[in-house]
């Protein structure tokens, strides 16, 4: 716990130099304004787009940032001869961009909708969101080695995040959509604002833990593929 909680404190100062608070800020600051300008009543309807929107970029897109940019300097490959276990370097990433994005998310939020809102069910959806997308970002990104190598591909590997808001606002509503992995969390953010069957909250849990499990255990293959073996790879 002590070595994870310093890797914490490397990563938040990582972020920083790099601007990623900045970045942070300045997309809030541009949602609240964009967000004040229209005539709602209620955006709980429209929280659970907005929020795995923005998102997206916080978890999926920052973790490659981070990545590409350890890669550059060379200290993701220093960090496997040092004590560290691949969980505690992924694991460092998810918590510090998780405690970011929900203290910008929630922060958002108040100041839109107010605080009438079921907060539990809220931040379960973000956390599970956060943890999964930034799972999967390290997997994608961790096979380049510059952004200009990154993004353009990353519009495809990003595409199909959007599938499960087809079944929220009732423009294709198939039982397939429950196996997107995607659409439990999509459940979790709706239930925060909205009354939700207790079945459908039970499945948002559960079929979020799954999906959690096996994007981690892939993220952990992929970082002894593309990190341990092609260092060890390097230095014969």
């Amino acid at each position: 716990m002590t070595r994870l909680l310093s890797l914490a404190r490397w990563d938040v100062s990582l972020q920083f130099r790099n601007g990623f608070y900045y970045v942070s800020a300045f997309t809030a600051v541009v949602m609240i304004v964009l967000l004040k300008q229209f005539d709602v009543t209620d955006f709980g309807y429209w929280w659970p787009a907005i929020i795995t929107g923005n998102l997206t970029i916080n978890s999926f897109y920052f973790m490659a940032g981070i990545v590409l940019l350890e890669k550059g300097e060379g200290t993701l490959e220093a960090q496997i001869v040092t004590p560290l276990r691949p969980w505690e370097i992924l694991g460092s990433k998810v918590l510090t961009l998780g405690l970011l994005s929900l203290f910008e998310t929630l922060t958002m939020i108040v100041i839109i909708q107010g605080v009438n809102f079921n907060w539990l069910l809220l931040v379960t959806g973000i956390v599970f969101y956060i943890a999964m997308l930034s799972l999967y970002g390290f997997i994608v990104v961790a096979r380049y080695d510059s952004i200009s190598d990154f993004l353009l591909p990353s519009a495809v590997w990003t595409m199909g995040f959007s599938l499960p808001l087809l079944y929220y606002f009732d423009i294709w509503r198939s039982w397939v959509m429950f196996l997107h992995p995607l659409q439990a969390i999509i459940i979790l953010l709706q239930s925060a604002f909205a009354s939700v069957p207790a079945w459908q909250i039970v499945y948002g849990i559960a079929y979020s833990i799954l999906w959690t499990g096996i994007v981690l255990w892939l993220s952990l293959r992929t970082f002894h593929r593309f990190v341990v073996a092609k260092e060890g790879a390097r230095k014969k």
